[in-house]
């Protein structure tokens, strides 16, 4: 365990934390939820950062980080979906393609890694603002909608690249 790693283990710690507070309603909590949120966003740009860095880059950082990116991004989408605040379908398919590109890096892990590309980090720059303005309590109805729209086609775009690009480390190395 090193500071990369219990800054990922942070995040998924903050997952439930979030979601309970934005299920219980009021600008308190959806206040709260916000914070919780930033926080877990924060700590995403940070463990990274850290790890190449200070060379504390490990196997369960590698595995873990993606799927705590996920859990933060995949239950703040569900729970803002089940509240009606958005579109199951942009749910859909914002969590199929992670759920997608998280099995296309297990499907090339022993060929190589698939370094984030500008697209990738524009991507997730922009889902983290967009469920910022869902979840903040004050309602930012056409700034919400017109990020999750950018988001959503920065999603799609980066996904069909990662795919390419996993298929041709598959192909190069066999």
């Amino acid at each position: 365990m090193n500071v990369a790693n219990a800054l990922t283990v942070l995040r998924l710690a903050v997952v439930p934390v979030f979601v309970w507070f934005l299920l219980a309603g009021g600008n308190a909590a959806r206040a709260i939820a916000f914070v919780a949120f930033a926080i877990a966003s924060v700590t995403d740009l940070l463990d990274g950062e850290l790890a190449r860095r200070r060379g504390l880059i490990t196997d369960f950082g590698t595995i873990a980080d993606p799927i705590a990116d996920k859990a933060l991004t995949g239950s703040a989408l569900i729970t803002l979906s089940y509240l009606g605040e958005l579109s199951w379908w942009v749910t859909a398919i914002i969590v199929v393609r992670e759920l997608a590109v998280t099995g296309l890096r297990f499907w090339v892990i022993r060929r190589g890694v698939i370094a984030a590309s500008r697209g990738g980090k524009a991507k997730t720059m922009l889902q983290v603002v967009a469920i910022s303005l869902y979840v903040l309590p004050w309602h930012l109805i056409l700034a919400r909608e017109i990020v999750m729209a950018a988001a959503l086609v920065v999603t799609v775009v980066t996904g069909i690249d990662y795919t390419a690009r996993a298929i041709r480390l598959r192909q190069a190395v066999q």
